[in-house]
């Protein structure tokens, strides 16, 4: 019965270090992807340039963006670099429709007479960012780099009297296709911060439509992220 007891006890004392050590273990990973992996979020706003004539566009035109970076730091300094993921949605609100011909995309202005709540084109993007980085010890984090970007399945929306049958009726409705943007968008990246708190702008180098077939506007967007991990 002792040697039992002693037997018992041994085996409860292994089991003890054993998960201290795996638990230790889980620790030091978790630790390492903490400092491997960055994860993002936040709200943005686009300002558009080269918007066509009679066409008004919202002062707050509202985004979402999301991202993960994986972290490559230059040995122990303060620098490092990113590479990554994400995605991003573009909403362009405005006083336009969109419509086609066969070759050219337009917006064609909303007349005074049709009163409406809201007429958009909403551009998801699946993103590849990258990034050179310096984090000091007082947490304040800069980064610099570029991204591009394709383009997913966008849609446009209205709501407001029914235009189409010339009817003050209230009209609901979304437009899944829009010809002749550009597939991809690109341009340089900018933020800073303190802690997990980060402003970020991106300037899009490419146009909203291929050239020759749609109007050649482009965004500045600037927006804040929250860094948690």
């Amino acid at each position: 019965m002792k040697r039992n007891h002693i037997s018992g006890t041994i085996m409860i004392i292994l089991f003890l270090v054993a998960a201290s050590y795996y638990s230790g273990q889980a620790q030091m990973v978790n630790e390492v992807a903490k400092k491997r992996v960055t994860i993002g979020v936040g709200m943005f706003n686009d300002i558009w340039f080269d918007i066509p004539a009679g066409i008004k566009t919202r002062t707050i035109n509202q985004g979402f963006q999301a991202f993960a970076m994986y972290n490559v730091p230059f040995g122990k300094s303060n620098f490092g670099f990113a590479i990554g993921l994400g995605f991003r949605a573009n909403n362009l609100y405005g006083n336009f429709l969109v419509k086609d011909t066969s070759n050219v995309t337009y917006f064609e202005r909303i007349p005074d007479s049709i009163n409406y709540k809201r007429s958009k084109l909403t551009m998801p993007w699946l993103e590849l960012p990258i990034e050179f980085k310096f984090k000091s010890k007082s947490k304040i984090a800069v980064g610099i780099g570029f991204k591009i970007a394709y383009l997913l399945p966008v849609h446009t929306k209205f709501v407001g009297d029914n235009y189409i049958d010339g009817t003050t009726e209230k009209l609901r409705v979304k437009f899944r296709e829009v010809k002749n943007l550009e597939q991809f968008s690109y341009g340089p990246t900018f933020r800073i911060g303190y802690r997990w708190f980060q402003i970020n702008a991106y300037y899009s180098i490419s146009k909203l439509f291929t050239k020759g077939n749609g109007p050649q506007m482009y965004p500045l967007t600037i927006g804040f992220l929250l860094m948690p991990f």
